[in-house]
């Protein structure tokens, strides 16, 4: 076992103790939000997984990776740089874009368009930043955090496009500019 696996879980115990933290601090929501749509989706993802663990006929071969990266150094090192880096980019964007954010395809109370710092490159850095630090989970801990990303990635893609659509409404004049000079999730490619 190298120190890697601590550390690993370790940064995503600072990156949700942040997130709860300072989702305290954010403008209220309006409107009346479908709260048992959004959790039923989430659910759906869980068992997703849930099944995809439990029923994947290549578990021998999981099994055999997840007990190669448990001893390797390298995998850990770089797995652990990509959830630094994906926890620090979606820490970094939440901090730049501060009461203004909200749950994913929620209405703020006031809202502003941000558009610079880690959104002048893309306009959902905070997805971006969990993609990678998922990614670099996968690399570094576990293989089984692949389904995660297999899972979750077209998720955020779907609340991205949603909340999108809402932004479009409110900043009808700003956000279809803002739009063709940055990418959605990866900059300079989607």
């Amino acid at each position: 076992m190298t120190i890697f696996r601590l550390i690993i879980p370790a940064l995503w115990l600072v990156f949700a103790v942040y997130w709860g933290i300072s989702a305290l601090s954010a403008k209220r929501s309006l409107g009346i939000t479908l709260w048992w749509r959004q959790s039923l989706l989430r659910g759906g993802l869980v068992v997703l997984i849930v099944v995809a663990l439990r029923f994947t006929p290549a578990r021998g071969l999981l099994r055999a990776v997840h007990a190669y990266q448990a001893h390797s150094i390298l995998l850990g090192a770089i797995g652990a740089a990509i959830v630094l880096l994906g926890v620090g980019l979606a820490v970094y964007a939440r901090i730049y874009i501060g009461r203004n954010w909200g749950m994913p395809m929620s209405r703020k109370e006031e809202p502003e368009l941000v558009t610079s710092g880690p959104y002048a490159y893309v306009r959902h850095p905070i997805y971006t930043g969990i993609v990678l630090a998922i990614l670099g989970s996968a690399i570094g801990l576990s293989v089984l955090w692949g389904i995660m990303l297999i899972v979750f990635a077209p998720y955020f893609v779907y609340s991205a496009r949603r909340e999108e659509e809402l932004m479009r409404e409110q900043f009808p004049a700003q956000y279809p500019d803002y739009m063709r000079r940055t990418k959605m999730i990866v900059p300079f490619v989607l």
